[in-house]
C-alpha cells in the first residue's frame, strides 16, 4: 500500500505555533490566578463561560445538557462552583449558537 504524504502546513510566519503555544500557556495560568483568587461561585462561572466559548456549534446540544445538569446538580449539592459553572456553560452556548456559524 502506498501511504499518502501529507502535506505540510505552512506556519503564517515564522515561530507562529511558539508563540501560540505561549499565548495558551498564558492564558492558562491567568485562568488558574484568577480562580484562586475569586470566590467559588464568580470562578466556576468565569471559567466555564469562557471555555464554553471555544466550542463548535456541532456540539453545543451536548454542551448545553451538560450545563442544565450541572446546574442543577450543583444547586441541589450546594457547590456555587459547579452550579454557576453550570448557568455559565448554559449562557456561552446560547451564545455560540446564536453568533458562531458552523
Amino acid at each position: 500500500m502506498a501511504e499518502r504524504a501529507r502535506k505540510k502546513v505552512p506556519e503564517p510566519f515564522p515561530g507562529a505555533y511558539y508563540l501560540a503555544g505561549a499565548i495558551t500557556v498564558a492564558l492558562m495560568l491567568l485562568f488558574l490566578a484568577l480562580g484562586a483568587s475569586l470566590p467559588p461561585g464568580v470562578a466556576g462561572f468565569l471559567v466555564a463561560f469562557v471555555l464554553g466559548l471555544t466550542v463548535s456549534p456541532r456540539y453545543v446540544p451536548f454542551f448545553l445538557l451538560a450545563g442544565v445538569f450541572s446546574a442543577v446538580m450543583g444547586f441541589l449539592g450546594r457547590e456555587p462552583q459547579v452550579a454557576w459553572g453550570g448557568v455559565a456553560l448554559v449562557l456561552s452556548q446560547l451564545v455560540v449558537r446564536r453568533f458562531v456559524k458552523d
